[in-house]
């Protein structure tokens, strides 16, 4: 897919700054702020970017441009980003994966995240959902009977996610293998073309952000304010959270299904290229938890199921150490390689 540059404008905004970081706001010194996607058009991380981008124009530079550079398990993306100046004037917007677990799953990365990627702030988190299309009978409403039926149909028992090594693939690994299924994976380069496949049938799972789920389930199952596109085609059969979503509250945790170590959060973060600043990535920070404050951000990311959750540079850093320790013992234990 070609990349996809979008001009965000907007009025410029007085900011405060936030607690923990710089202590006064950053000033316009920036004609433009290219904010690199590492997914394409449609993605979650598309949509964090152009919806922070929004809100960024006018208080951290005039004008932001999205850039889509999508494929190559975010490679394209991070080439993208350390061909840039340190100054501040490109960020990059990714999955966490591409800082915590990417490294282990490829064997010839591209980057070195510690000498690449300057940890700027968190952005968003959200719930992971399983969901099940047109391709497994309806009679399938829960965990359980979809595992007996992909037992039963050992053919069609077949798994798509966003991507090898992406913490739905991850998901997918643990409750499949957990289940002790002979099961196929199908990797696509992001979530709208895996989605596209799950809703013609060319796949039987998947598993994705829920807001992306959201708006293709029957009406009774989806929120009051979900968009009614391809409604009732797709059935989410659990979530990822502790606790039971508040965007899909009649959606059982996978937890309560048994699947005690399926808890986990999807997220995504801002990076600057290897060289910038520490100072740089302050303010850079400090302008996304600014931003992050406002109601509007906030109300249109819960619109996508999704919260945003800023942070300092350095709880982003240790946000991807503890992704390392959680996850790649379990990429290594169950021979996950990229390219799989």
């Amino acid at each position: 897919m070609p990349r996809r540059r979008v001009l965000i404008a907007g009025a410029a905004a007085a900011i405060c700054s936030p607690a923990g970081l710089a202590q006064t706001p950053p000033a316009l010194k920036r004609e433009r702020l290219r904010i690199i996607c590492s997914g394409p058009a449609g993605s979650v991380p598309d949509t964090i970017a152009r919806r922070f981008g929004e809100e960024l124009t006018g208080v951290f530079a005039q004008h932001v441009v999205v850039d889509n550079r999508p494929g190559a398990a975010g490679q394209i993306a991070v080439q993208a980003l350390k061909s840039a100046p340190p100054d501040g004037s490109t960020w990059l917007l990714g999955q966490g994966a591409l800082a915590s677990l990417y490294p282990t799953l490829y064997e010839k990365l591209a980057y070195e995240p510690a000498r690449d990627l300057r940890p700027v702030s968190l952005a968003a988190e959200m719930n992971l959902g399983v969901a099940v299309g047109p391709a497994v009978p309806a009679d399938v409403d829960s965990m359980a009977s979809l595992v007996d039926w992909m037992r039963r149909n050992p053919a069609a028992a077949n798994a798509a996610s966003p991507g090898t090594g992406t913490l739905p693939h991850i998901l997918e690994v643990m409750l499949f293998d957990q289940a002790g299924l002979n099961w196929r994976h199908v990797p696509y380069p992001g979530g709208p073309p895996a989605m596209v496949a799950l809703l013609g049938g060319q796949v039987a799972v998947l598993v994705l952000p829920e807001g992306l789920l959201l708006p293709h389930l029957a009406q009774s199952e989806r929120p009051a304010n979900a968009a009614d596109a391809a409604g009732g085609r797709l059935r989410m059969l659990g979530t990822s959270g502790l606790e039971r979503s508040r965007f899909s509250q009649g959606v059982p945790t996978l937890v309560e299904q048994g699947y005690t170590r399926s808890v986990m959060r999807e997220w995504f973060a801002f990076f600057l290229p290897g060289g910038a600043s520490a100072g740089v990535a302050e303010e850079a920070a400090a302008a996304v938890n600014t931003v992050a404050a406002r109601a509007e951000l906030g109300r249109r990311f819960e619109d996508a199921a999704m919260v945003a959750v800023p942070s300092t540079p350095a709880q982003l850093a240790a946000k991807v150490d503890d992704d390392r320790r959680a996850w790649v013992p379990l990429l290594v234990s169950a021979g996950i390689r990229g390219g799989a």
